[in-house]
């Protein structure tokens, strides 16, 4: 199952700048999550400082 962003995202684009497959991208609010890129990998959730990727 893929990762998911909550709204709890601050922007940061940590997460982004750590994906392996380069699944995330700036979105209107928060970053997102291309489900079908994403390879489950927990990258992101490590990275982000607010823990806003969840599996």
């Amino acid at each position: 199952m893929a990762y998911k962003i909550s709204e709890d995202c601050i922007s940061c684009g940590a997460c982004a700048a750590d994906c392996p497959v380069g699944a995330i991208s700036e979105g209107d609010s928060i970053y997102l999550i291309d489900e079908s890129a994403c390879i489950d990998c927990g990258a992101c959730a490590d990275t982000c400082p607010v823990g806003a990727p969840q599996a």
